[in-house]
């Protein structure tokens, strides 16, 4: 037997230095009993969680694990797993999108520096390690990326419009709303979709107009990130959403979310769908015309 299967008493609570040498070495688990980890709810401040009311889906006892189903989504910035988190031994459940932001050594910001104009911090250091792409800097745009998205989720959440319900941000993950079926098939992407295009391009021209009035665009809408779930169109991808009015080029990037779009509907035979009138009502909405 091991000098010390267990700790030995001399008194009634007395220890002595190898008792308490063994106290130190012993292995602790902190993990769930199931699952890959505890719910990261408690990590997030309230100001880095979704807009209240809390939808009733939406996971948020302490008490919740985290469950990795997979690989949604890769890209060159960040990479979207598929989470399930529930209660042990209860039916609270959700599936959420975790959109993780890489490493500094695995990411490739292949298109940030037209949309990191105006997002310069306050400290000459940092927007020079931004600038010359330093490993610190590189970390420094991954915190930005994750910071503007979620905080354009939140924002156009709170607005009415068709996104993916923002629930939390820890560091540069952020965890939002899965669209998709509740067994884990994830919505289509528009570029994949063939029917019901005239009322999905009137939504999204809707959907549009409200985000022009605000002063933003998207800055990089395509069909490929423009979900449709159950009839409903919904946008996706928002990191390098633009503030039109205070952003250099911010009208080039209205203009051209205009024209990608209404040129793919058009393609597809909707009679409604004219580059140039979608972007002039949107630069009208926004107060450029």
């Amino acid at each position: 037997m091991p000098k010390h299967s267990s700790p030995r008493r001399r008194g009634k609570y007395a220890l002595d230095a190898d008792d308490l040498e063994w106290l130190d070495s012993a292995p602790v688990d902190d993990g769930p009993p199931v699952g890959d980890r505890w719910s990261t709810w408690d990590q997030s401040t309230p100001t880095e969680r979704g807009p209240k009311p809390h939808p009733d889906w939406l996971v948020t006892e302490l008490a919740a694990v985290d469950t990795e189903l997979g690989i949604l989504k890769t890209g060159k910035e960040a990479d979207v797993h598929l989470l399930s988190r529930g209660v042990p031994d209860t039916e609270r459940v959700c599936l959420l999108a975790a959109k993780r932001y890489r490493s500094a050594e695995h990411r490739l910001f292949h298109r940030d520096a037209g949309y990191l104009e105006g997002r310069s911090t306050r400290e000459s250091r940092m927007n020079r390690a931004m600038a010359n792409r330093t490993a610190f800097g590189k970390q420094l745009i991954a915190g930005q990326w994750a910071a503007a998205e979620f905080g354009a989720l939140c924002r156009l959440t709170e607005l009415g419009l068709p996104v993916p319900y923002p629930v939390q941000i820890v560091g540069t993950e952020i965890l939002q709303e899965f669209i998709g079926t509740p067994d884990g098939y994830a919505a289509p992407r528009l570029a994949n979709v063939s029917d019901d295009l005239d009322d999905l391009w009137a939504q999204l021209v809707a959907a549009l107009v409200v985000l022009a009035r605000e002063g933003l665009a998207h800055g990089d809408l395509s069909a490929y990130n423009l979900l449709v779930h159950e009839g409903r169109l919904v946008i996706i991808d928002l990191p390098q959403i633009v503030d039109v009015i205070s952003h250099p080029t911010g009208p080039q990037f209205l203009d051209r979310d205009a024209r990608n779009v209404a040129t793919w509907f058009a393609a597809k035979g909707v009679a409604s769908a004219d580059p140039d009138a979608l972007s002039v009502l949107l630069q009208s909405e926004a107060g450029m015309l």
